[in-house]
């Protein structure tokens, strides 16, 4: 397949981000038309058409967005950290750990902040642990840490099954729409928009480093690349953006596993490309899947989750179909 430049794949993917920002906008159980949208964000037009605008599809596309970019950034870095294709945000038990402490908070009926800092607590106290029993005699491998990792989710995934066997069945509705992810519940869109730029800044700042890394442990400390305090940070740094993506919209799957292969499949592995562009198509994709997920059979609402499971299972299959060997 014919690779893209950058200077034609970048503008492409901003302009596919921008036009599902004003789908998400513009759709919905009212309808409104581009003058519309743009007076209310102006702070003119009708009350209700600012109240629609700005308090409700706004900041859940800005949700939508971000949450998508951060899974996106988080799936690149986790592939290049264990050189592993089929690695995501959530294959090291993060998720797990913030399901398992959001399901517990849910259970005693509480929500809100209670909700968020439980998630955030959970993956944050997972992340640790998994970086803790991972550290061997010889310090850590790609291999001990997915090893270490899976053998966590699978215990937190057991312990995620009991918690909703013995929660009130008024409450399980809730839970569930959240380990499916789900964005109804995101008011505070923009707030996830420093760390995003921060990762992303930080990722073009270090893409020689990770162009490097991924070729291999050898090749990287031969060109004078400290190994171990790259994998430390690429670690640390990827849990917590995949940290703070669970914590906004719970366990949206797939996304950051096939974002990073698509850009790589049209734009080939330099980081310098395929961080910006695996942010911008993941936020799209994300952004888009919401707007199905809450306009399809509405007023019924969808979990986000489930549709993206649905996209990227045909653009993955459609990836191993393309080509052998896709890192």
């Amino acid at each position: 397949m014919p690779r893209l430049r950058p200077a034609v794949l970048i503008p492409f993917l901003a302009l596919l981000a921008l036009l599902c920002m004003a789908a998400a906008l513009l759709m919905g159980s009212v309808e409104f038309d581009f003058g519309e949208i743009i007076a209310a964000l102006l702070g003119k037009g009708e009350p209700l058409t600012r109240t629609v605008i700005l308090e409700l599809r706004l900041p859940r596309a800005l949700a939508a967005f971000t949450t998508g970019g951060l899974l996106a950034l988080a799936g690149c870095l986790m592939q290049v950290l264990l050189r592993n294709p089929l690695a995501d945000p959530y294959i090291l038990g993060i998720s797990s750990g913030a399901a398992v402490c959001a399901l517990a908070v849910m259970a005693l009926g509480l929500g809100g902040i209670w909700l968020d800092a439980g998630a955030f607590g959970g993956a944050t106290a997972v992340t640790l642990l998994v970086f803790a029993l991972a550290h061997g005699p010889g310090g850590w491998t790609p291999t001990r840490l997915l090893l270490t990792g899976v053998v966590i989710a699978s215990g937190l995934t057991a312990l995620m099954s009991l918690i909703l066997a013995l929660s009130p069945e008024g409450q399980l509705r809730g839970m569930m729409f959240w380990l499916m992810g789900d964005l109804s519940m995101a008011k505070s869109g923009g707030r996830n928009i420093p760390v995003l730029v921060l990762g992303v800044a930080m990722g073009m700042i270090f893409a020689r480093h990770l162009n490097v890394l991924s070729r291999g442990e050898l090749p990287a400390e031969a060109l004078g690349l400290s190994v171990k305090s790259a994998r430390i940070g690429i670690y640390l740094g990827s849990s917590l953006i995949t940290a703070l993506a669970v914590t906004t919209a719970g366990s949206i799957g797939f996304i950051g596993l096939v974002v990073p292969h698509l850009v790589r499949l049209v734009a080939g592995p330099d980081h310098r490309v395929v961080i910006p562009g695996s942010v911008l198509l993941g936020g799209a994709l994300l952004t888009f899947a919401d707007l199905l997920a809450r306009t399809l059979v509405a007023p019924i609402q969808l979990p986000v989750g489930a549709l993206t499971a649905l996209i990227g299972v045909p653009l993955f299959l459609l990836l191993l179909g393309r080509q052998r060997q896709i890192v």
